[in-house]
């Protein structure tokens, strides 16, 4: 037993060099950073800075459009996952849907930018219907746009693990005992699958509070978020404090949205424990 342990332990090494040198250190010297001016002086004044009414305008915007990310994901990617079960050669339509996610983000922002652009496709399908140029790129729409198709194959994929779990007997009996399909799903389904959703929604909704590149690109600084301004303070006003400042209230907000999309797993073993005992 000992010998068995040890070598589980010798196992674990690596993992453990891992989350010290890229996870734990680079957190602790951004909380270091965090307690410094741009003159290199010890200060709380960041601190004190990140809750004055712009750096709070900054963050309920940066929560508002990652809620309008995640919410408008699930709701494509919900129906999306679920017919992808039903289908035939599921496997390959899920590949082809996953396929976009291995592309450089930076060509699929500057592809977006061709197709939305004043001289671009879709600007052209307009003016051949009738409707005529529209002002698509820069604006708040383009962004959530392109930001759900970025983040869609990363919601998909957890919920469609979830619906392939489930037991179908357990929707037999449902439409058997007289459910409707509204009631099935809203009965059966959804909850037998809520722990893919809360996956979905943590793998889109952390990663959407920190988006600066598409900011940039897809809606030309009109749309303003934390992770714009990190990427200002660290790279345009050197001001390495504030922005170290910044990103320690996002790292608390990302670890308090995985406590609170984890709680219902552990729910779900601890009930499943108690069944057993």
């Amino acid at each position: 037993m000992q010998t068995k342990s040890s070598t589980r332990n010798a196992y674990l090494i690596p993992y453990v060099l891992w989350m010290v040198l890229f996870v734990v250190a680079p957190v602790l010297l951004v909380i270091y950073y965090s307690f410094f001016d741009v003159q290199g002086n010890f200060t709380f004044g960041n601190y004190a800075r990140f809750f004055t009414p712009v750096y709070m305008q900054m963050t309920l915007s940066s929560f508002w459009y990652a809620f309008l990310i995640t919410a408008f994901s699930l709701l494509i990617s919900y129906p999306t996952a679920y017919m992808l079960t039903r289908t035939k050669h599921k496997q390959l339509w899920l590949l082809l849907i996953i396929l976009p996610s291995w592309i450089n983000l930076l060509l699929k922002a500057y592809a977006f930018i061709g197709l939305f652009g004043t001289y671009g496709l879709t600007n052209s399908l307009l003016e051949v219907v009738g409707i005529g140029s529209q002002q698509i790129l820069f604006t708040d729409f383009s962004f959530i746009f392109v930001s759900v198709y970025i983040f869609i194959p990363f919601m998909i994929l957890p919920i469609f693990n979830a619906l392939e779990e489930m037991n179908p007997s357990l929707i037999y009996a449902a439409r058997d005992l007289g459910a409707s399909s509204w009631l099935t799903f809203r009965r059966v389904i959804f909850p037998l699958t809520l722990s893919g959703v809360k996956s979905g929604c943590q793998a889109v909704f952390i990663p959407a509070l920190s988006l600066f590149m598409i900011t940039r690109l897809i809606a030309g600084n009109r749309v303003i978020t934390l992770g714009t301004a990190i990427e200002q303070h660290f790279l345009v006003t050197q001001d390495w404090g504030m922005g170290s400042t910044i990103a320690v209230f996002l790292i608390i907000a990302m670890a308090v949205i995985m406590f609170l999309t984890g709680s219902g797993k552990k729910e779900v073993r601890n009930g499943k424990k108690r069944k057993a005992i």
